[in-house]
């Protein structure tokens, strides 16, 4: 990222955060390292519960709905999410047997790194844009 920065002549240096970059990457490592998921399989996809320590509950709550959101402009699934106090709810179903197969083999780890926008994402967080659209 750095280097991408450095060659980019219009990089604008009094906005660039890669503080925040760094802590998003915390946030992805502490998701996928330290999250409990209960997947419960139902006839069109899975419910997904996410769980964990205290840090592990904010960095739920922090990444699942902003990657559902990411999910939910793919329209072969609907996507829904429940945050709960004692963890967040990623619901992912479809019509189509094909896509529930597929939900059902990405399941919850699978489906937060699934759509090919993370390096895109991850430069507009060090370049201090607006990564999750909101």
């Amino acid at each position: 990222v750095v280097r991408v920065l450095e060659d980019d002549p219009d990089t604008d240096w009094s906005r660039v955060d890669l503080a925040g970059l760094r802590a998003h990457l915390v946030d992805m490592d502490r998701l996928i390292s330290d999250t409990q998921v209960t997947e419960t399989v139902l006839t069109n996809g899975l419910s997904m519960m996410g769980t964990g320590d205290a840090e592990t509950l904010s960095t739920l709550r922090r990444m699942v709905p902003a990657h559902a959101a990411m999910l939910a402009q793919d329209d072969r699934w609907s996507v829904d999410v429940a945050v709960a106090e004692n963890g967040v709810e990623l619901r992912v179903t479809s019509d189509d047997p094909a896509v529930v197969a597929r939900i059902k083999g990405l399941g919850f780890f699978g489906l937060m790194a699934s759509q090919d926008h993370h390096r895109e994402h991850h430069l507009m967080m060090a370049r201090g844009q607006n990564a999750h659209g909101h």
